[in-house]
């Protein structure tokens, strides 16, 4: 389908203009060319998609998990079949590369897969009782339906992070996208079940905003947990909202993520992991490195050696294969993070690479020292801006790296894997890797942040905890003899 034909709101299996007083209009970064415009949705009909949510979800709920795999392996097949076309979508939408947009194709892919394996796992558990002829069974149960906020960023795979394992696992779902990105991030996905045959009503759709429907989204009676991806900010009043109704919440926040390279590492391999942490997507990723920490007794050399690299990247139409860093989603976001270096240069920062912003088009960019308490080392930076920060020692590495509020992802570079482990372990952040990038996707691991980043887990088993909730029951086969 065309951007036109899912610029729309999908709620109980049908294609709706919503009802808001203003339109949002999703525009080609790059290019500036008008791809769709979808009317807002009100609270009416949110409220409409979370009562036919709770509707279908009941059936749902006790449908033969061999129905719910085999709906979840038929949306894989309809990304599989369409996979060309979804990427040409991604790259329209989103300004990223191709090779970004077939990552996140890939991705997907992974997700359903693992989501159509889930709907088949253990559904209960029989537990030895304390008492003679006493049985206790533990069920695993759908919570019901689930509200989902997604990102701009890796839209398409963010929003299926939590649709699949919720479907699979016998939730329905209402996805609110980002206005950025309201087709990859909300109406495909959509598009892509309906395909596959999933009964209307268990996935549903909403393009709005919160100058349209407040908080409602948030706040609506029917879902039971609210999955959020977004900013700290955001998040904060997010988990407030849904604490106070006792609602489930799982936040991935700001990143302010960090590769750190310890004196004995692979340079050039360092080095590349370094470029591609920080500039895939322009730097619009929350796992992308933000700080890049280096020995103090190799930065010269890895300086040198990064710098350059950074330099040769191309910026331009992210559809040449020979560019490296498309467009950022907005003259906005273009703006701020011109802004951010000017003013840091301003500050006393050294900038080893900076490059002009044309339209939404902004270079790339290297600043070294900066002061440590500079807010700039401490916030996450959504564009192709690198810090580089050296350090003394592992235990000066651990301390600047978790200096920041956040602590989503990370790396450390090492010839001494077992070292790079142990480093590792005394970090605060929810994911770290060892000689590899900062932005790791893998559909089998725990996913989400510590400190400032979020709460809860996404992927394999945590998505199973996030989406189900536990029922004990036990079964008395004697006759308990009671006092009164």
């Amino acid at each position: 389908m065309s951007f036109r034909e899912l610029a729309h709101q999908y709620i109980d299996g049908e294609w709706l203009t919503g009802n808001g007083s203003w339109d949002i209009i999703d525009f080609n970064p790059y290019d500036g060319e008008k791809l769709c415009s979808v009317t807002v949705a009100t609270a009416d009909e949110v409220d409409l998609a979370y009562r036919a949510a709770e509707r279908a979800q009941r059936e749902w709920a006790v449908a033969h998990p061999y129905e719910r795999g085999r709906i979840l392996s038929g949306a894989e097949r309809v990304v599989a079949e369409r996979a060309d076309d979804i990427v040409e979508m991604l790259i329209d939408e989103l300004g990223g590369t191709r090779f970004r947009a077939e990552y996140e194709v890939r991705g997907v892919r992974a997700l359903l897969r693992e989501a159509a394996a889930q709907a088949l796992g253990s559904a209960a558990r029989l537990l030895p009782a304390a008492a003679d002829g006493k049985e206790n069974r533990l069920y695993r149960l759908p919570v019901g339906v689930i509200g989902v906020v997604s990102a701009y960023n890796f839209p398409f795979l963010v929003t299926m992070k939590s649709v699949a394992p919720a479907l699979a696992l016998g939730n329905a779902a209402v996805v609110k996208p980002h206005q950025n990105a309201p087709v990859a991030g909300g109406t495909l996905v959509a598009d892509i079940f309906r395909e596959a045959g999933l009964p209307a009503g268990l996935l549903n759709v909403t393009i709005t905003d919160s100058a349209e429907i407040g908080d409602g989204f948030i706040e609506h009676p029917v879902p039971k947990v609210i999955v959020f991806t977004g900013s700290e900010r955001v998040g904060r009043h997010v988990a407030a909202r849904a604490a106070g109704l006792f609602k489930r919440t799982v936040l991935e926040l700001g990143g302010a993520s960090a590769l750190v390279v310890l004196d004995d590492a692979d340079m050039g391999h360092a080095v590349r992991a370094a470029v591609h942490s920080r500039f895939l997507y322009q730097g619009q990723v929350s796992l992308a490195a933000n700080r890049v920490l280096v020995d103090r007794s190799v930065a010269e050399e890895f300086t040198g050696r990064f710098t350059e690299e950074v330099a040769a990247l191309t910026t331009g139409d992210p559809r040449d294969p020979d560019v490296s860093i498309g467009p950022v989603i907005s003259g906005f976001q273009a703006d701020a993070i011109t802004a951010l270096v000017d003013e840091a240069v301003a500050q006393g920062a050294t900038a080893l690479v900076r490059s002009a912003t044309r339209g939404n088009l902004v270079g790339p960019a290297v600043l070294t020292g900066l002061p440590e308490d500079s807010p700039l080392l401490k916030q996450e930076v959504f564009g192709p801006l690198a810090l580089l920060v050296p350090f003394d020692g592992e235990d000066d590495a651990v301390r600047l790296l978790d200096g920041s509020p956040g602590g989503l992802s990370g790396a450390v570079h090492t010839a001494d894997t077992e070292r790079g482990v142990r480093f590792a372990r005394r970090t605060r952040s929810g994911m770290f890797h060892v000689n590899e990038v900062t932005g790791l996707e893998d559909p089998l691991d725990a996913f989400g942040g510590e400190k400032m980043s979020g709460m809860g887990r996404l992927n394999g088993e945590a998505a199973v905890d996030a989406f189900t909730t536990w029922r004990w029951v036990s079964i008395q086969h004697g006759r308990t003899l009671f006092p009164f």
